[in-house]
């Protein structure tokens, strides 16, 4: 999304003015503000804000917010709902800054149809004669509403005078002095307009609840109709967080530079709905939804009343998104936040959190936007952890919130706890031990280019530092992924399989950690309908390692916040769940090899023709055992990931000019 302008309104310059400067003098002297003589500013001790307002005693209140877009043409401003939790003191005066959770999940979620990924042979695009089309209607398959996304649960009154609001924000950060909230986003819920999948109407939906908080646009009661404000009790400073699209909108209002958002909290967010769905020009699925895109998603948080009025708005999602080819193009660039990053338009810091086992939300999208951020000098913070789309709060609960505490508190308070000069970054090495680091990737980081060495007759190859050369060797393999996971194909290296060519590392002389994006160079010739090409990283030798899942031990229970009987504030801790195996896929990439020079535009590969292809794979932090071996895997359909074309395309690999280049951190002498 760029060049986006925040929606205009009644200004509120001196009161936010003011609200600011007297948080940023009270807390240097290590108090907050602001407060009126009758409600008494927050308590600070030790630089943090204090339980002290009653949790049962919180006000609740919905509001719809006016926003700049009209995404369902109806000629009125589309609205946003808006739930809101705030100490009972606010309305004797008392003002605080609200930490606010936008989702499109909050009303819930509808079946949607995926779409069919096993393409026949009419509609597979055979290199170089064609292109792939989506499956039709009737051929697609039912997709669960439920999964990682994150769970449906609206805030509301108990019937008994309190409220809640199903997470931990408002247990643990209300008493505290803050006001909690939640948003439906455009769409769905309470809100008005349509979902587009990160279009610039959602983001304008986003920052339209920002405007309110700091009085530039117009919210009504949603009961009532009669309008309302929030000047008597918000500061205007606003934080956002939450997981995956929860976390992606707080990405997306961050990437226009809203006046007001002071830091966004995203864990396993989207920074690029390319990414997502699209990879170096090819159809790339999100992990465990294979067959959705971007038009799916819409269909499936499509909750507002008036159930049909956003057809043909999704309609053209379904056109800009252009599944046929997989190019990236103007629809997808509105959906790319990292290029606001890039240009300097982030003023909010941001504390990032990703699973390195997050295959859904890949990590990608956190660690490209950390590069865009360090770029332009934005405050940020990042935790990486070993498990897969999950918040890390159950994880490692008290210094997930202490650390997230002390940053609400220092970016939204203005007080001055030492937060900024700790370690940027968190990582849990694939030990499961935490370790924090001033940066990511670490210091000493290098890059290390790896050479293929061709195998026997029924062996796989080396992979050894330096570049080969030579004539050229090659070797071949058939695709078998539509039917065949990539799993089955590496888990035998040394037994002449046919559907993939395998390279590995002598033992390892030392502990190798490679932090950072691998990039693979390839010489190849196709002949056969597939166009993809897939490279898998793999850590070789039996061991015990952290998987995507957590347990929680329901016999720990632990109360963490204020509450009341149906909210209690209290919750399980999480572990890594943990499982023995003989090899591990570290990290993958996919390129669509009609789009070798650009992800906007397909060029024809004429069969048995080599031409040099270069593509990037997922980003990771790794520690590659000692004894263990390092490998490269070559196949073509990707069956978890990519369209699977009918079986049978013969690659052919110049090992003399293939490479595999580690970012490796620590270790490089274990590969001499």
């Amino acid at each position: 999304m760029h060049k986006r302008e925040p929606h205009s309104g009644p200004a509120r310059t001196a009161l936010r003015t003011g609200a600011l400067a007297a948080a940023a003098l009270m807390g240097a002297a290590g108090l907050a503000a602001p407060a009126s003589a009758d409600a008494p500013g927050p308590v600070v001790e030790d630089g943090r804000t204090q339980p002290v307002y009653d949790y049962a005693d919180a006000v609740y209140q919905e509001v719809d917010i006016v926003t700049g877009a009209d995404s369902d043409g109806d000629g009125e401003p589309d609205t946003v709902r808006m739930r809101i939790m705030r100490p009972q003191e606010t309305e004797d005066g008392l003002q605080v800054p609200t930490i606010l959770e936008p989702s499109p999940y909050w009303a819930g979620t509808h079946d949607a149809q995926m779409y069919d990924v096993d393409l026949d042979d009419d509609s597979a695009g055979t290199v170089p004669r064609g292109r792939p089309r989506a499956g039709s209607a009737e051929e697609m398959a039912r997709a669960s509403a439920e999964g990682p996304r994150g769970a449906s649960a609206q805030a509301g009154p108990t019937g008994d005078g309190s409220a809640t609001m199903p997470n931990y924000y408002d247990n643990y950060f209300l008493p505290r002095g803050y006001a909690v909230a939640q948003l439906d986003s455009l769409g769905t819920g309470g809100s008005t307009g349509c979902p587009t999948s990160g279009g610039e109407n959602e983001t304008q939906g986003v920052t339209a609840a920002v405007d309110w908080l700091n009085g530039r646009t117009t919210g009504f009661d949603a009961d009532t109709g009669e309008e309302v404000s929030a000047e008597d009790w918000s500061t205007g400073n606003v934080a956002m967080t939450g997981i995956s699209y929860n976390g992606t909108l707080p990405v997306a209002a961050a990437s226009t530079g809203v006046e007001g958002l002071r830091t966004i909290v995203p864990q396993g967010a989207i920074s690029s709905w390319y990414d997502y769905y699209r990879d170096n020009g090819g159809v790339v699925a999100p992990g465990g939804y294979q067959g959705e895109d971007a038009d799916v998603l819409a269909k499936l948080v499509y909750t507002r009343a008036d159930a049909d009025v956003c057809d043909p708005v999704i309609d053209g999602v379904t056109e800009g998104q252009d599944r046929d080819s997989g190019d990236y193009n103007d629809w997808w660039d509105e959906r790319n936040y990292r290029n606001d990053a890039e240009g300097g338009e982030f003023r909010a810091s941001v504390f990032l959190a990703h699973g390195l086992n997050d295959w859904n939300v890949k990590t990608d999208q956190a660690m490209l936007l950390w590069e865009a951020l360090e770029d332009q000098g934005v405050e940020r913070k990042m935790w990486l952890y070993q498990a897969g789309h999950i918040n890390p709060f159950n994880l490692r609960m008290d210094e997930w919130l202490d650390q997230l505490h002390r940053w609400f508190d220092h970016e939204l308070y203005g007080i001055d706890n030492g937060i900024m000069d700790e370690p940027r970054v968190d990582v849990q090495g694939s030990d499961t031990e935490w370790a924090a680091q001033a940066d990511w990737p670490g210091e000493g980081t290098a890059p290390v280019r790896l050479g293929l060495r061709p195998g026997g007759e029924d062996g796989d190859g080396g992979l050894e530092p330096g570049r080969h050369r030579g004539k050229p060797k090659w070797e071949e393999f058939t695709d078998e992924g539509r039917d065949t996971p990539a799993e089955d194909l590496v888990a035998e290296p040394g037994t002449g399989k046919d559907g993939a060519l395998v390279y590995r590392t002598g033992e390892l002389t030392e502990d190798v950690r490679m932090s950072g994006v691998p990039e693979v160079a390839v010489r190849a010739a196709m002949d056969g309908s597939s166009p993809y090409l897939t490279a898998l990283l793999v850590d070789y030798g039996t061991d015990t390692r952290p998987t995507a899942d957590v347990r929680y031990d329901t016999d720990d229970r632990i109360c963490y916040g204020e509450g009341v009987p149906e909210d209690p504030g209290c919750t399980y801790p999480s572990y890594n769940v943990t499982e023995e195996s003989d090899f591990k896929i570290v990290t993958r990439g996919w390129i669509d090899a009609r789009n070798r020079w650009s992800d906007e535009k397909q060029w024809p590969v004429f069969e048995d023709k080599p031409y040099r292809y270069s593509w990037p794979m997922q980003a990771q932090d790794y520690v590659f055992k000692k004894g263990h071996r390092i490998g490269v895997v070559l196949v073509s359909t990707d069956h978890d990931y990519t369209l699977r074309y009918p079986a049978g395309t013969e690659v052919e690999v110049d090992t003399k000019r293939t490479s595999i280049t580690l970012p490796v951190s620590d270790g490089r002498g274990g590969l001499d």
